[in-house]
This record gives C-alpha cells, sequence and structure tokens, in this order.
C-alpha cells in the first residue's frame, strides 16, 4: 500500500477542458432538474433568485480564485479551512462536508434524471438508479482526462440545449406585447425570492469543484482561478436569460413543480413530446452527477493523503491514476442516498451544506490576507471581500435553517 501511496494524479486538464468541466457540473446540476421546483417558490420574481444566488456564489468564487493559487492541492476547501483557522479538526469537518455534498448533490440529480426517463420509457427506479449509479462509477474510475472528455462533450450537447430553448421561448412570443412588470419586484417579494435563492444556489455549485481537481491541472496557479471566474459569468448569463425567456413563454403555473421542466416547455411549444431535450436534459443530469462523483472522490483521497482519513483511501490505482477505493466508497454512499431522498430536499441539504463551508471558507481567505501577502504571483481579491462572503454565506444558512425549524 505504502508504494501506491507514491502514484502520484495524472496532471492533464487545460483551460478548456477545466472550462468544460465546470460548466458541466454547474449547467447540468440545476436547470435541467430545479427550474420547476424554484420557479414554484419564486413564480414570476425566480430570474431574480438566481441573480441572487449569483451574487451569493460571485463574493465566494473571488475568494475561491485566491485560494486555489494559495494553495494548488487536491481537497482544497479543507486545506484552506485548515491553513487560515488553524483548526485540523475543523478542516476535517469541511472537507467531510464536501464529501457529504457531492454525494448528496449526485444523489438529487440522479433522481432529477428518473423523471426525464420515465417521461420517455417506463423504468422502474430500483433498477435504472444502480445502473446509472454503477456506470457512473466506473467512467470515474477509468481516468481524470478521459472523465473531463466525456464530461466536456455533454457540456457541449446540454448548453446547446439550452440555447435552442431560449431561442425557441423568446420566438414564439411577441417580445414587444410582453408585460415586463410582471418581473418588477414588490413589497412581498424578499421572502419568495430568498427561498428561491437558496434553492437555485444549488445551482452554482461546481466552481468549488474545480479546486478539488488542482493536483491534475496544468499550470495551475494560473489556469484555475481564471476558469472558475469565467465559469460563474457564463453559467450566470444563461441562467437569467433563460429563466426569462421559459416564463415569458410559458407561464410560472405551467412550470411549477413540473418533474421534467425543460422538456415540457419543447414539447408545448413544438406541440411534440419533447423528446429530444428530454434526452439532452438526461445527459446534462448524468453529467452533473458524473463530476459530483469525482469531485467527493478526490476529497476523500486529499484528506486520506494528508493523514485525515485511513490511507486505504489513497490508493491510486497504477494504470488509470485515479483514487479507485475513495471512488467506489463515494459512488456507493451516492446510491443509497439516491434510492431513499427526494429531488428538493437534497438539493436544498446539499445548498445549506455547501454556503456553511463556503462561509468558512472566506473566514480563512479573511484570515490569511491578515496576516501578510499572498505569494507573488497568485491573483488576490481586497480583503473586505471574503469577510462580505462569510457575512452572506452565514445569513442564507440561518435564513434556510430557520426555516426547517419553523
Amino acid at each position: 500500500m505504502r508504494a501506491q501511496l507514491l502514484i502520484r494524479l495524472d496532471r492533464s486538464l487545460g483551460f478548456g477542458l477545466l472550462l468544460l468541466y465546470g460548466i458541466g457540473t454547474t449547467v447540468g446540476a440545476g436547470i435541467y432538474a430545479l427550474v420547476g421546483e424554484i420557479v414554484g417558490i419564486a413564480g414570476w420574481l425566480a430570474p431574480w433568485s438566481f441573480l441572487v444566488a449569483s451574487l451569493m456564489a460571485g463574493l465566494t468564487a473571488m475568494s475561491f480564485a485566491e485560494l486555489s493559487g494559495r494553495f494548488p492541492r487536491a481537497a482544497g476547501t479543507a486545506l484552506y479551512v485548515q491553513e487560515g483557522l488553524g483548526a485540523p479538526g475543523l478542516a476535517r469537518l469541511v472537507g467531510v462536508l464536501v464529501i457529504l455534498s457531492g454525494m448528496v448533490s449526485s444523489a438529487a440529480l440522479v433522481n432529477g434524471m428518473t423523471g426525464y426517463v420515465q417521461a420517455m420509457v417506463e423504468v422502474p427506479e430500483a433498477v435504472l438508479i444502480p445502473a446509472v449509479v454503477t456506470g457512473l462509477a466506473l467512467i470515474a474510475v477509468w481516468g481524470i482526462e478521459q472523465s473531463a472528455w466525456v464530461a466536456g462533450v455533454i457540456s457541449l450537447v446540454e448548453v446547446g440545449g439550452l440555447v435552442w430553448i431560449i431561442l425557441l421561448s423568446m420566438s414564439s412570443v411577441d417580445l414587444a406585447a410582453v408585460d415586463w412588470t410582471v418581473f418588477r419586484p414588490h413589497s412581498g417579494a424578499v421572502l419568495p425570492v430568498l427561498a428561491g435563492a437558496v434553492l437555485s444556489f444549488y445551482a452554482y455549485i461546481g466552481f468549488e469543484d474545480m479546486v478539488e481537481v488542482a493536483e491534475e491541472v496544468r499550470d495551475v496557479r494560473r489556469t484555475l482561478p481564471r476558469t472558475i471566474l469565467v465559469t460563474l459569468l457564463l453559467t450566470s448569463l444563461i441562467y437569467v436569460l433563460l429563466l426569462v425567456a421559459v416564463l415569458v413563454a410559458v407561464g410560472p403555473d405551467f412550470l411549477a413543480g413540473a418533474t421534467a421542466p425543460l422538456a415540457a416547455v419543447h414539447g408545448a411549444l413544438t406541440g411534440g413530446e419533447g423528446r429530444i431535450l428530454g434526452v439532452i436534459a438526461l445527459f446534462a443530469i448524468i453529467n452533473g452527477a458524473l463530476i459530483q462523483i469525482i469531485m467527493a472522490s478526490r476529497v476523500v483521497y486529499g484528506l486520506a493523503a494528508r493523514g485525515q482519513l485511513p490511507a486505504a483511501f489513497a490508493y491510486v490505482q497504477p494504470r488509470f491514476r485515479t483514487p479507485v477505493v475513495a471512488t467506489l466508497t463515494v459512488a456507493s454512499g451516492i446510491l443509497l442516498l439516491a434510492l431513499i431522498g427526494h429531488l428538493s430536499g437534497l438539493a436544498e441539504t446539499t445548498s445549506v451544506l455547501m454556503l456553511s463551508v463556503f462561509a468558512l471558507a472566506n473566514l480563512a481567505l479573511w484570515r490569511l490576507k491578515g496576516r501578510g501577502a499572498a505569494p507573488e504571483g497568485v491573483w488576490q481579491v481586497p480583503r473586505l471581500l471574503p469577510l462580505l462572503g462569510f457575512v452572506v454565506c452565514s445569513y442564507f444558512v440561518a435564513h434556510a435553517i430557520s426555516g426547517w425549524l419553523a
């Protein structure tokens, strides 16, 4: 076992492949699975929920961009907390929370996938879910470059599907006759928008996945920060345009609670069954689940390599150069969660877990910046920004928890 721990992960991800990796986990995770749930909460104001969520994510994304340059290692988030707050126990807890969030997120996506599959063909969940999780685990074991290429190709398809829906929705209405005032916030909008933002935040989870594969990125100090920021910018633009377009085309009542919302939109606008978009959505969701498996397994590997989890989890398979024990363990947990959980509950739990982790990561960077300048060549943000990120993330965690207890 000791000899196997000396095998390094394969450093094969450049800017383009890493960008597709980030877009794949972000776009596939939120829009295709959760549009109906979010519109059911915020109605016409769902685009505002996404804008608030993008602000929440943006503050932390900029902090992560600097932290990834300071500490370009696997299981980066736990390392950031350890270095910034000097608390190994808390760092281990953060690592476990990130692992859990990846597993819960992947389980939510697998659950979201079942709605699209069953809209096309009758397949029992007890058969479908294990088959999908097993297949994704095998791809993740195959290799990081191969996994990233699979994710990258699907990312292009899924973004193309969203652009198609935007264009189709906008062309189906007379834009000059649309009553745009329905999108105007009003006095009773704050709570629905904030509640929608907590769930919408799940759609932005993805940039932190990139820092967890830092040991597999080429020219990591330069590539990783700019890829994080470009990913967030592109996904935010796509989300807001899509929400506005589909709401104008079909209205919130049509979308709310739909199990395959974008396929339903396509079917309503074309008079067909929406089968093609259903297939695109299916692969988009599977793509997000694959990347969550990769992310969570790398955190398990990174913690084990630093002695914070049993050494067996740091085993790297010599041929594929992937952490096979960590990957199969994560996949087993995802399978269990997918069989017993529900989409919206799993997604909201993921959001709260990650907001808690992001709050600690922001606080860690604020502390680090108080001790002195970053190493030369590291991209930096003003010290006020991570403090603001800590406050914003903490507020939304408290808001979500108070909602659960009410």
